[in-house]
């Protein structure tokens, strides 16, 4: 596992040992961002089921300022933190242990809004819809802003999940990607 591109293009990255994570393949996240970007000028994200950190350090790697990791595992924070020391990206990131739906309610309190949300939960548990619902009812992210679903292939999310609107959804193999925005037309933008 490396970043992809970017400043720290082809710097290794640690797995979270066992099986209790899955990470992106550099194939995957090199189509997630050349949907998305490929680069940035500046920019929040949110890794929310960070795992190693992968889909945030390729973020900052490609521009983002800064980055907030989330992941409820003791041994996927330790490799977070790991893995930013060794691109030297410390004052890049916050790095949180916590499951999504409390982190998301703390981060509702801090008025934050992103630019980019990375959501890529277990894919045996999956609560995507759920987790859209409360980003879409907390406002949390920019209204330019994308929301970035990692599932199974087999699994098809709706058409729009509060005032949040399917954009595109691509397969890979048994990997599928959702991109959601803020739906224009709910805020009056038409």
């Amino acid at each position: 596992m490396r970043v992809v591109s970017g400043d720290l293009k082809g710097r290794a990255l640690k797995a979270v040992p066992g099986t209790s994570t899955r990470p992106t393949t550099d194939k995957v996240k090199e189509a997630l961002f050349n949907m998305i970007g490929p680069y940035f000028t500046e920019g929040l994200g949110l890794d929310l089921f960070a795992g190693s950190g992968g889909l945030g350090i390729e973020a900052l790697s490609r521009g983002l300022d800064k980055v907030i990791f989330v992941d409820r595992e003791g041994k996927a924070i330790h490799i977070i933190n790991e893995n930013l020391k060794s691109c030297g990206l410390e004052e890049k990131a916050e790095v949180y242990r916590n499951d999504a739906v409390r982190a998301l309610k703390a981060i509702q309190k801090r008025d934050l809004k992103f630019d980019y949300i990375f959501l890529d939960p277990p894919y045996k548990k999956q609560q995507l819809v759920k987790l859209l619902e409360m980003i879409d009812k907390e406002n949390l992210v920019q209204h330019d802003g994308l929301i970035v679903c990692e599932h199974a292939s087999d699994i098809n999310l709706p058409e729009k999940v509060g005032g949040l609107v399917q954009t595109r959804s691509e397969k890979y193999g048994i990997i599928g990607i959702t991109l959601y925005k803020v739906d224009a037309e709910d805020e009056g933008e038409v």
